[in-house]
């Protein structure tokens, strides 16, 4: 009841007359144009608060195709962009915290009324930004797959695969008996295809990809957790007035609540497209099943407390109080 109270409130709070802001903003992201965090979660931000200021804000949208991914964080620490839309991962070289996003729950509500994000907001606004938002990207069943020449058969279902994963899989990936290869996605394809691996964990794009031509199976359930995060720079956020920081807020609020549902429908699209191109599923055991949420979620975790321990574990005792770690 809390959470449903708290997100009304705020979503009723769009009647309230706003001043026009006559500053046109920069927004930066950190994906391809036409890449679906952009298309579902980063544009449809943009829209929300030119929907809740009746389009006197404008935001424009820079790509990384302009700016390096992994350069982000400067410029807009610096004032030469007002917001940047990425994920923590791409500057865990100035701090790792915001990897535990993908630690916690994708929901959206509780995540709010716990304080989470109050937490990883003030842990930002010592670097020089604001937390506007930090949308879910992965739906509500699940934000990753393994996708495997050869179906599973046994337990521990990936005993002696090699199987591609940033090191935020290897945890999981050793608990399940296999061994994680490093590998950009861009070279995934020639990899099944020649024996170099024996499979991949991946979170959206396998049939742009066409994974389906070099590999039979994808394992079911899905699993864990991937947030977006909307951040803008402090400075700026300060320089509004508490009716135009309101507009930002519910545009979040909105946008966070939305997400979720709208990722659970292309998780699903995209298994079917998957399917209709010959991919069958394999199922993990019940009990390996039971325990991917939390090993994976204990390897981010881990990545997460090697920047500020005694913080990361604030930070975990904190959404574990609100039941939002498995």
């Amino acid at each position: 009841m809390k959470r449903s109270v708290f997100a009304l409130t705020l979503l009723g709070a769009a009647a309230l007359t706003v001043p026009a802001i006559a500053q046109e903003y920069r927004m930066l992201s950190s994906f391809p144009e036409g890449f679906v965090y952009n298309t579902e979660a980063g544009n449809p931000f943009v829209e929300l608060v030119r929907e809740e200021l009746n389009g006197a804000l404008q935001i424009a949208m820079t790509y990384s195709d302009a700016v390096p991914q992994l350069e982000q964080l400067e410029p807009v620490q610096a004032g030469v962009f007002d917001l940047l839309f990425t994920h923590p991962a791409y500057h865990a070289g100035a701090s790792t915290l915001g990897l535990a996003v993908d630690g916690i729950k994708s929901d959206p509500a509780a995540r709010r009324a716990s304080g989470v994000i109050d937490f990883l907001d003030a842990h930002y606004q010592e670097m020089g930004l604001k937390v506007i938002a930090v949308p879910p990207v992965g739906g509500s069943k699940g934000a990753f797959s393994i996708y495997l020449k050869e179906p599973i058969t046994s337990s521990p279902s990936l005993a002696g695969r090699k199987i591609r994963g940033t090191i935020t899989y290897h945890p999981l990936l050793e608990a399940l008996g296999g061994s994680g290869v490093v590998l950009g996605a861009g070279d995934v394809y020639s990899s099944l295809q020649k024996g170099v691996i024996d499979g991949a964990a991946f979170s959206l794009g396998a049939p742009q990809l066409r994974w389906f031509e070099v590999a039979d199976y994808v394992a079911q359930p899905r699993f864990g957790e991937v947030s977006g995060l909307v951040l803008m720079n402090l400075a700026s956020w300060n320089s509004l007035t508490d009716d135009q920081k309101s507009v930002f807020e519910r545009a979040a609020v909105r946008l966070e609540l939305e997400a979720v549902g709208r990722f659970d429908a292309i998780y699903d699209a995209e298994l079917e497209t998957l399917q209709a191109e010959g991919m069958k599923t394999t199922v993990f055991p019940a009990e390996e099943a039971a325990r991917l949420n939390s090993l994976l979620s204990g390897g981010v975790w881990d990545l997460a407390a090697k920047g500020d321990p005694a913080k990361a574990e604030k930070f975990r005792a904190l959404a574990a109080s609100s039941a939002l770690i498995d």
